[in-house]
């Protein structure tokens, strides 16, 4: 890769809470085993919908994973935000006291904040009226806990950022960490994005007629929709010089990054933008389209989302598609943490060298070209150099971050 100024970045901890497992390892071997996260909603009573899937974390108890930061006292979000983070700091082989005595940044990004504690609220308030509601959940409420609970679950003092740009919001928090760490500014960065099934988010993706009938399909010729999800994802980020110092793993090296915001509409993707987002983000990495080796797409499963994407990326690419595939097809849609997730899957498919699955596809649709490689059903091992994550976002907001092999 060309030199830049700047740190050289790189991502040496990673740390999920999914519906494929709890762990970054464990959630990418149920990756690669082509395992489903999707499975009967039990957040919230589902009686009286169409649709009743949904991708939730099952298997999470907080006190097991969590220090300092007391459940009771916490929403879901935070939670998942901050047993992630933790995780990822322990992946790294990076201590508390060390991190507590450098500058050490979090910044999480998220679509609906605290949603349970809303939904919880919303039903006090009509059950109970207003001077009724419980005061230890308002207390809850603000989205800003989301990266507060990272900084109080590892002791940090530096900034806590929470974004709230919806499914672009995981790419953007890692955006800002690259930043951070690429200026010096500080020497350490924790960056994702958080969660929180709720009835509120299904609901109105039932209303706009997004959600699938079954699980999601991104790249099928029939596929129809997405399906709800929740989890929490971290990435660990440091200067090259200090991780090669402490002889730390190396997942791989963040390149680079492109945001934009077109504002065209509320809810149908556009793809001169999503285009020149991925023109940016190639600029700001210092590559050219044909050094990328495998695209991790936003991918929803929705006909507008899918063929927009693909557009989009013929057009940044001189025509040409690389592989392309959506973890959505077996994790579901994490909204907030969707690109964070795409993110902790871009680094893990470059250090383990693999293509990851679109898991569901049955019939690639012919409508996107005959070049489409969206990897079905099956992950396939293949040494990978640069890996592209994409992230777009209601309101026209897209990011992309760029991923690199160290070694390349």
């Amino acid at each position: 890769m060309p030199d830049r100024d700047g740190r050289r970045v790189v991502v040496t901890g990673l740390g999920a809470v999914s519906s494929l497992g709890i762990g970054a390892r464990q959630f990418i071997a149920a990756l690669r085993a082509g395992r489903s996260g999707i499975g009967p909603i039990g957040q919230f009573d589902a009686t009286g919908f169409e649709h009743v899937l949904a991708g939730e974390v099952r298997d999470f108890t907080p006190s097991a994973h969590l220090h300092r930061v007391s459940p009771e006292e916490w929403g879901r979000s935070s939670q998942f935000a901050a047993a992630a983070a933790r995780m990822a700091v322990e992946d790294a082989g990076v201590g508390d006291r060390t991190l507590s005595s450098l500058r050490t940044a979090s910044c999480f990004g998220t679509t609906n904040g605290e949603s349970q504690v809303l939904e919880d609220l919303g039903e006090q308030w009509v059950s109970q009226g207003p001077d009724r509601l419980d005061a230890r959940l308002i207390g809850q409420v603000d989205a800003g806990r989301i990266s507060a609970a990272v900084n109080v679950e590892l002791g940090l003092s530096g900034e806590a950022l929470t974004l709230g740009t919806a499914c672009a919001a995981g790419n953007y928090s890692v955006g800002y960490a690259y930043d951070l760490i690429r200026s010096g500014e500080v020497d350490l960065a924790l960056c994702g994005g958080a969660d929180a099934s709720n009835r509120h988010t299904h609901a109105g993706f039932h209303r706009l007629g997004a959600l699938a009938a079954d699980v999601p399909r991104p790249f099928d010729e029939h596929r129809d929709g997405i399906v709800t999800a929740e989890g929490g994802a971290a990435l660990l980020l440091e200067p090259l010089e200090s991780a090669l110092q402490r002889g730390a793993r190396i997942y791989a090296e963040v390149l680079g990054y492109g945001m934009s915001c077109d504002a065209h509409h509320m809810t149908n993707p556009h793809a001169p933008s999503i285009a020149e987002c991925i023109r940016r983000a190639h600029r700001n990495a210092g590559i050219k389209p044909e050094d990328v080796d495998y695209i991790c797409a936003h991918g929803t499963g929705t006909e507008a989302n899918d063929s927009t994407e693909i557009a989009a990326v013929r057009d940044a690419f001189d025509g040409r598609v690389p592989p392309i595939s959506s973890i959505k097809s077996a994790l579901g849609h994490t909204m907030g943490a969707a690109a964070a997730f795409g993110a902790l899957v871009s680094c893990a498919a470059l250090h383990e060298g693999f293509l990851p699955a679109s898991t569901t596809v049955r019939t690639v649709d012919p409508a996107l070209g005959p070049d489409v490689d969206c990897v079905p059903r099956t992950a396939r091992t293949e040494r990978l150099r640069v890996v592209e994550n994409h992230g777009f976002a209601f309101g026209g907001n897209n990011a992309v971050t760029i991923f690199g092999d160290i070694a390349a």
